[in-house]
């Protein structure tokens, strides 16, 4: 098992500040009615089912990974002492351990009826979601110098089962009842923007997460792998930030392990998981959603074409030509919203006397939530009970285009474990 990052200096409330704010009381709803329209009486506000977890802010640290391109004109390694190999690389693949703050606002619904959005072939249907604000700092370096890499503000929406499209619909042969889908909408600086649509399901114990692979692959042919050299922790002198990992690899926070498979870095004990999947390519029957860029990323259109006909398998070899500067092609995502139980020990307090205690973590380096305890009886002496909190874990791969049209595809991983900032207050039934 990988180590996770040391944590930088613990976050504190003069840490955080407001970064999005929104009039009080404001919530989506139905345009005032005038005589004669329809009045939307009784409706309630669409449920958010496993949305209703994302409250408030969490905190985590996690890993990174991003295969960069590299022009003669701007080279990551630009002149001597960096060897040839390291110049003439058109890629580069960056390292960052990661500390992240996500923080949700209030529903969008609030007590009105939601966002309604209005149908022609099927009457109008209402939506609702979570606004959310996801901030990564790298601190592979300098944990209490960290650097910002990430910045996206978001929506998580609801949407009721709809009769035209069948969405979500179940798989030939499948059956089940009709079921919500989640989107997940971003917008990132670097001049992306992604609308992912998924399902949700739920079970006790924890989740199975699969392997996950940062190796690139011919595009279209995802099992014709192909591996270079800086994915190999122990060589030197690769195209690859930080170079040289012998200091990490001592410490166990990036391994071969971890370079192999990033989700290593997530499992532990779980009490219950709802799993959460997202694409913006998904699978049949949903096919909502996609992935834009700005026009620095793309390709010509007539090159966009080709690499875009070469995903989709219809055709296998595009000639040379010039491809993109770096396109997100797609993005999928697993978020697992999980209920975790840990044990506290509790000191000697008075009845009604507050202390705020922080759990141990599942592993060295992992955030711990932290629990306020007000106990209603004297505690006389130290006493270990029992506690539970929510916390969030995600492994997300984009797929990145880049360089000669139809050459690659470059997955980018990242993963994290969030807890949440807040202390928990702990219910007088634990004592």
């Amino acid at each position: 098992m990988t180590t996770p990052p040391e944590q930088p200096t613990t976050t504190t409330d003069d840490q955080l500040e407001p970064d999005v704010l929104r009039p009080k009381g404001f919530e989506f709803g139905a345009v005032p009615t005038r005589p004669g329209e329809h009045l939307f009486v009784g409706i309630a506000p669409p449920p958010l089912g496993p949305l209703e977890n994302f409250t408030g802010t969490f905190i985590g640290n996690g890993f990174n990974t991003i295969f960069r391109p590299q022009n003669p004109a701007t080279p990551t390694f630009p002149s001597p002492p960096f060897p040839p190999q390291l110049q003439d690389s058109d890629n580069v693949l960056e390292l960052n351990l990661t500390s992240e703050t996500l923080s949700f606002s209030t529903s969008l619904a609030g007590n009105s009826v939601g966002v309604p959005n209005r149908g022609e072939v099927q009457g109008d249907i209402f939506l609702n979601g979570v606004p959310y604000l996801q901030v990564i700092n790298d601190i592979t370096n300098a944990p209490n110098n960290p650097v910002g890499i990430h910045f996206e503000p978001g929506l998580w929406v609801i949407v009721p089962t709809t009769t035209d499209p069948a969405e979500p619909g179940l798989p030939p042969g499948v059956a089940g009842p009709p079921q919500q889908t989640l989107v997940r909408m971003a917008s990132i600086p670097h001049g992306t923007t992604i609308n992912a649509q998924g399902t949700f399901s739920s079970a006790s114990g924890p989740p199975t997460i699969p392997a996950v692979s940062i190796t690139p692959f011919k595009t279209g042919s995802p099992s014709d792998l192909i591996t270079f050299p800086s994915q190999t922790a122990t060589t030197g002198g690769t195209a690859r930030i930080p170079q040289d990992l012998t200091s990490f690899i001592a410490a166990g926070t990036i391994t071969q392990q971890l370079l192999d498979d990033p989700n290593t870095l997530l499992p532990q004990t779980i009490v219950s998981t709802t799993t959460i999947s997202i694409s913006t390519n998904p699978a049949t029957p949903l096919f909502g959603g996609g992935a834009d860029n700005i026009a620095f990323l793309l390709a010509d259109p007539s090159a966009l074409t080709i690499a875009h006909e070469q995903q989709e398998g219809l055709i296998s070899a595009p000639p040379p030509g010039p491809g993109p500067n770096a396109q997100a092609l797609s993005m999928q995502a697993t978020f697992w919203i999980e209920t975790v139980e840990s044990k506290i020990v509790v000191p000697p307090l008075s009845a009604g006397e507050t202390v705020i205690i922080a759990a141990e973590p599942p592993l060295p380096g992992l955030p711990a939530p932290r629990f306020q305890v007000k106990p209603p009886i004297n505690i006389t002496q130290p006493r270990t009970i029992t506690v539970s909190s929510t916390q969030i874990q995600y492994s997300q791969a984009v797929f990145l285009v880049f360089g000669r049209v139809g050459s690659l595809t470059w997955p980018h991983v990242s993963v994290n474990t969030l807890v949440p900032f807040d202390p928990i207050v702990v219910p007088a039934s634990a004592f």
